[in-house]
Parts: C-alpha cells; structure tokens; sequence
C-alpha cells in the first residue's frame, strides 16, 4: 500500500471515519445501555483483570479471523478450480423478485439508510456485545460469543470457496439499483479489501447479524434495552444486502441459518472450548515463566 496513492488517503479517512462513528455509538451505548453503575464497578474490580480473563479468547479469534483472511486471499482462485457455481440456480430460483421488492419499499430516505446501516450500523453491532459482555462479571455470554463468531467466519469462508456466487448487482439486466456503489462511490475501496464478486453464499453480514440477535435475546435478562436495539439493527443489515443488490435472499436466508447452526455450536461445545482455552493459557504461561527463569538465571552467572 503506497501511502502517497490517491486511493490509500481515501481509503484510510473512510476507516477513520467508521472508527470515529462506532467509538461515539460506543461510548453513547455504554452508558445508556450498560448503566453508570456498572461501569464504575468494573472500574473498581480493574479492567485489566476482565482482560486477562478474556485474552486467551481474543487471542482464539484474532488467530481464528487471521487464518481465514488468509484462506480468504487465496480462495477465489482455488474456488474456481474446486468450487461450484451456484449464481444461475439461485437466478432461476428467485430472480430479482426479492431484491426488486426490497428496493420498492416505501422507506424513508432508504438510499441513504441501508448505506449507512451496512457499513455503520455492521460495524457497530459486531462491536458493542463485544465489550458489553467484556464488561459483566459473567463471561460466558462473551466466550459464546466469540466461539459463534469464529464458527460463522470457518463456515462462511469455507462455503466461499465451494461455492461460487455473483450477486444481484452483477446481473445488470435483473434491474436492480447498485445503491452504494452510487451514494458512496468511494465505499468500493473498502470492500474491495475484504471481498470478491464471488463472495455472495451465504451472507456473512447476515449470519453475523442474526448470531449477535439471537444472543441478545439469549441475555436480554442482562441488558434489556440492547435486545431490541440487536434484533432490529440485525434485520436492517439483512435487508440492506439485498437493497443495496450484494446479496440475494437465497444468501440472506442462508446466513440466518448459519447464524442459528453458529449459535448452537458454541452452546453445544462451551465447556470443551472454556477448558481448551484455559489449558491454553495456563501452559502459555507455565513456558513464558520457565523463559523468564533462565533468563533471570543466565543473568546472575
């Protein structure tokens, strides 16, 4: 990435602009959401023991997202030589009946809505459970979540590759708006970097979305006022792919239940995960402290 190039300026004000939006949501959600009270608390038990707590996870799924970044780069290639076309099944299934219908509804300022819900609102709801999880004195909620997450991402990137799929916005004689590419015509350069035309079944904004949903209303005992928040962000980012013609409801539908599936998972196998990550940690740092050892005794010879 040449840092002088006209395209890398505009790419990184876009991400610092999304960084800005999502800290101000943040900061705005924790209050309103996970209450003054709260925060002071985990203010005076210390923030760095939630993170100690929670680090093996985020270090699970950085290693997790990573792998399949990776995977991700190479696997249009490789879909092409193994994969299957699914795009003309789909086509003859659906049409643009669906994604015609989603754009003819009668929403206020939609055009401007759905992009600022599909980059934004994602951003924002992948993010806040997150934290807010982090923040409560029960974790298993945030490990769930994070093991739901890496699921979502194994499957999705492995289907990628197996699958391949154009979305509507690539069948130019269906009719369908390519709504953001229009209203923000430098959004391109961001989702160049995380996505290929290809890229389409299922729908991980979709899957994602629904995985964060199902778990607010699993914990909305905890915090009631994001449940609803979840549910209906997540149903907006489902109709934004399809409004904005990235996906078709085939992908969408599909990305649900791969959000479902996810979210069974992680319930299914939390405690071999939990005891997998704990063994993890505590032999990470049974070799890190016999390192500090010899260094220690190489020191006083």
């Amino acid at each position: 990435m040449v840092l002088d190039d006209p395209s890398t300026a505009i790419l990184i004000a876009i991400v610092v602009r999304i960084i800005a939006v999502t800290a101000v949501l943040l900061g705005i959600s924790l209050v309103a959401i996970v209450g003054v009270a709260q925060l002071r608390a985990v203010a005076r038990r210390g923030i760095g023991r939630q993170i100690r707590r929670a680090l093996p996870y985020f270090v699970f799924l950085g290693i997790v997202l990573g792998s399949m970044a990776t995977l991700r780069s190479v696997g249009s290639e490789l879909s092409w030589r193994v994969g299957y076309e699914l795009s003309s099944l789909i086509y003859e299934i659906e049409g643009g009946t669906v994604v015609l219908a989603v754009q003819s509804l009668p929403i206020p300022r939609a055009g401007l809505l759905f992009p600022v819900v599909y980059v934004f609102g994602y951003v924002y709801l992948l993010s806040f459970p997150f934290l807010a999880y982090l923040l409560s004195t029960d974790l298993r909620p945030f490990r769930t979540l994070s093991l739901a997450y890496a699921f979502n991402y194994v499957v999705g990137v492995i289907l990628y590759i197996a699958f391949i799929a154009y979305g509507p916005r690539n069948y130019y004689n269906l009719g369908a708006v390519e709504v953001l590419y229009n209203v923000w015509p430098e959004s391109q350069l961001l989702t160049s970097m995380v996505n290929t035309n290809t890229n389409v079944f299922p729908s991980l904004h979709s899957s994602v979305s629904t995985t964060i949903a199902i778990m607010a209303v699993k914990t909305r005992d905890r915090y009631p006022l994001w449940t609803p928040i979840a549910v209906v962000l997540a149903a907006l980012v489902c109709l934004s792919t399809m409004y904005l013609a990235i996906h078709w409801a085939t992908d969408v539908v599909a990305g649900i239940a791969l959000a479902f599936l996810s979210v069974w998972f992680a319930e299914r196998y939390y405690d071999q995960y939990v005891d997998l990550m704990e063994r993890s940690r505590d032999r990470t740092l049974e070799v890190a402290g016999r390192i500090r050892n010899r260094i220690a005794d190489y020191r006083a010879e």
